[in-house]
C-alpha cells in the first residue's frame, strides 16, 4: 500500500493534503509532515495544506488558503480523520482522487485508497513509516518534517506515557531528534498554558465527582469558561486533570459550546469508543469523543460510562 500511495502521489502535479476538524498535534504533525517530505522531494509540484486554524497550534504549522478551482484534477490526502464528517474543509471531495491515511478503526472506509494502522501510536508515526519504506525512492525527510512528526509523536501518546506508545513508537521518536530538531522547544510550546487555563485547571480538580464504579467526570458550562476567560478548544486541553486521582477507570469531560456539548473520553481499561459511537463520535478504544445538545444526554452517557466501568476487571 505504502508503494502505491507513493505511485499515486508520484502521478499528480497537485497533491492537498487535509486532516481533522479542532485539529491536535497529530493532526498537524502528519498533515504538515506529510507536505513537506513532498515539498522537498518534489519541488515542482503543488503542495498544500487546508483546514481551519488553532491559534494554539500556528507554532507547528499554518495552513494555506486556496480556491476551489486549485482542487480541479489535484490529488486529495486525509490524515488522521476516521470519519467523512469530520474532514476539515469538505471541499476534499473535489479532488480527482482521495487517500485516506488513518490510525483509527476502519468503520467510514471512505477514499480511493485506504491506509488504515490501528497498531500505530499516530499518524504521524506512519507518515514517518511511509518516509522510511520509500526514501530509496527519492522521499527527502528535513529538519521541519521531522520537528512536526515528532510533535504529533508525543501528543498522540501522552509524551510516551499512553499505552498506544510502542518500541517502534521511541525508535522513530529517536531517529527523528537525530536530524537535529529542538525537541525542548516543541514540548515547551506545546505544554505551556496561560494563567487562565491554569487557574480553570484548579476549578477542575476541586469539582470533578469520582463514582463508587470508578468513573470521573466534570461539566465545564459556558458560565465556567465564562468566568475564567478560556474558550473550549483551551479547555480540552486539561482532558487529563484528574486521570492520575487513585481508582479512577474511565473518564468523561464534558465542555459546552454555543450550540453543542462536547464529550471528551478518556480510559485506563474500559473500552469507551463505543459509547462515543452511540452518540455519533468515534475514536480509539481508550480515547474518544462524541458529541450532544442538551445536558440531559449527559447523564445518559455518564450512565453508559459507569456501566462499562462496572463490567471491567
Amino acid at each position: 500500500m505504502k508503494s502505491r500511495i507513493l505511485d499515486t502521489i508520484e502521478s499528480y502535479h497537485t497533491i492537498i493534503i487535509h486532516r481533522h476538524v479542532r485539529p491536535d498535534p497529530d493532526a498537524l504533525g502528519s498533515q504538515g509532515g506529510l507536505s513537506e517530505i513532498l515539498k522537498a522531494s518534489y519541488p515542482e509540484k503543488k503542495v498544500y495544506i487546508v483546514g481551519e486554524e488553532d491559534e494554539g497550534l500556528t507554532f507547528l504549522c499554518k495552513m494555506d488558503e486556496i480556491p476551489d478551482a486549485v482542487y480541479e484534477g489535484a490529488l486529495v490526502i486525509v490524515c488522521d480523520t476516521a470519519n467523512q464528517p469530520r474532514v476539515s474543509d469538505q471541499r476534499y471531495k473535489l479532488g480527482e482522487k482521495v487517500i485516506k491515511i488513518d490510525h483509527h478503526p476502519n468503520e467510514d472506509p471512505y477514499g480511493d485508497m485506504i491506509w488504515v494502522d490501528t497498531s500505530a501510536s499516530s499518524v504521524s508515526e506512519m507518515i514517518y513509516d511511509f518516509y522510511l519504506s520509500q526514501k530509496e525512492h527519492g522521499l527527502i525527510m528535513n529538519k521541519r518534517a521531522a520537528r512536526l512528526l515528532y510533535a504529533g509523536i508525543i501528543g498522540d501518546t501522552g509524551r510516551f506515557l499512553f499505552s498506544n506508545t510502542t518500541e517502534k513508537t521511541f525508535q522513530y521518536a529517536g531517529e527523528l531528534i537525530h536530524t537535529g530538531i529542538e525537541f525542548r522547544e516543541i514540548y515547551e510550546s506545546l505544554y505551556k498554558k496561560k494563567l487562565e487555563l491554569i487557574h480553570l485547571n484548579g476549578y477542575v480538580l476541586q469539582n470533578f465527582t469520582l463514582t463508587e464504579a470508578g468513573a470521573g467526570y466534570i461539566k465545564v458550562t459556558q458560565e465556567v469558561l465564562n468566568q475564567f476567560g478560556v474558550v473550549p478548544s483551551e479547555a480540552s486541553l486539561l482532558v487529563n486533570a484528574f486521570s492520575k486521582v487513585e481508582g479512577i477507570k474511565a473518564w468523561v469531560f464534558f465542555i459546552e459550546e454555543k450550540d453543542q456539548i462536547r464529550v471528551r473520553l478518556r480510559s485506563k481499561g474500559p473500552i469507551v469508543n463505543t459509547i462515543a459511537a452511540y452518540y455519533e463520535g468515534g475514536g480509539h478504544p481508550m480515547a474518544a469523543g462524541a458529541t450532544i445538545y442538551k445536558w440531559e444526554q449527559a447523564e445518559d452517557v455518564l450512565r453508559d460510562l459507569e456501566e462499562v466501568c462496572r463490567s471491567y476487571s
